[in-house]
């Protein structure tokens, strides 16, 4: 657990102070937290919603408490282009900010950037801004990731090492992070309207343009993702045709040797029919002139093949 007064501390056991201000990062699952948090009137409901891993982004509030839901993505172990979105919890009361999630790697990444920017000076709603947008940011640059993944997949289709089953695959996982990115990054943007909203009129003037900001960064998460989506269909498009144009050049490559070879099999079929009164048969020069004939119109065919560019 990490708790943020006049510097940055990290302990094992907490120590609310009611009196004073304090920053929180902890576990979900902390009882201390828990505990402290109904003892001062916590809704039950509230925290039903928390211990849901299936809730979506939100904003609840009572007359002691402020709560805000929000999804941080993290990169899946296997499928590196493939995030997941996780549950974390801003809980704001009067001289509290406590931060809540499952995952220890979380917790340390919003610390990290938290700390580099906080002052101890900083209100609780600027903090929750700056939580916010830490985790807005984390989210962008995803988008620029995927973006710069999108640019070497189109190389890769024009590969001559083409792998049509890892392109199709890759394409998949970037669609559903992009797919999940813009609908989170809706809801998102209707939580932060809300949070602002029930600010005080004098905080809501204080942070008034980095607020802006901040929907600035969800709009274009919004629409960035929805561009992106667009091009992975083209992409898609793109790749299959492609392996229909390769097919297509296969097939006219077998059109162009069947060619080659028709004129040749019906000679050969001639000669295959056993009539009495065939001289040829007869004749001394007769195979090789047949075989001469033969390679003739095969180079003839050929070159003009060669010519419309069939092979």
């Amino acid at each position: 657990m990490y708790i943020l007064t006049d510097r940055l501390y990290y302990k094992e056991d907490i120590n609310i102070n009611n009196e004073d201000k304090q920053v929180i990062f902890t576990h979900l699952d902390n009882e201390d937290i828990i505990k402290w948090l109904k003892e001062h009137g916590f809704p039950e409901s509230f925290l039903e919603d928390i211990r849901s891993q299936e809730q979506t982004i939100t904003y609840e509030f009572n007359k002691n408490f402020k709560m805000i839901i929000l999804k941080y993505f993290i990169q899946d172990e296997e499928d590196k282009l493939l995030y997941n979105d996780e549950n974390i919890v801003l809980i704001i009361s009067q001289n509290k900010f406590i931060f809540l999630s499952r995952n220890e790697n979380i917790i340390k990444n919003v610390v990290y950037h938290l700390y580099k920017r906080y002052d101890k000076k900083d209100s609780l709603e600027y903090i929750t801004y700056s939580v916010i947008d830490i985790i807005v940011d984390h989210t962008m640059g995803i988008i620029d990731k995927l973006d710069d993944k999108l640019e070497e997949i189109e190389d890769e289709i024009f590969a001559q090492n083409l792998d049509e089953e890892d392109i199709q695959k890759q394409l998949y996982f970037v669609r559903r992070t992009l797919n999940r990115i813009s609908k989170l990054s809706i809801q998102s943007n209707d939580a932060v309207n809300k949070v602002y909203n029930h600010f005080d009129v004098e905080i809501r003037r204080k942070l008034k343009y980095e607020f802006i900001d901040l929907k600035e960064h969800l709009s274009y998460l919004i629409n960035e993702s929805k561009s992106y989506l667009e091009r992975t269909g083209y992409l898609q498009n793109l790749l299959m045709g492609f392996l229909s144009n390769r097919m297509n050049q296969a097939m006219q490559r077998l059109a162009a040797i069947s060619l080659i070879f028709l004129p040749l099999t019906f000679i050969v079929g001639n000669y295959g029919m056993n009539f009495k009164n065939m001289p040829e048969l007869d004749w001394k020069w007769g195979y090789f002139v047949i075989w001469g004939i033969n390679i003739a119109i095969a180079l003839l065919i050929y070159k003009w093949l060669k010519k419309q560019k069939w092979i």
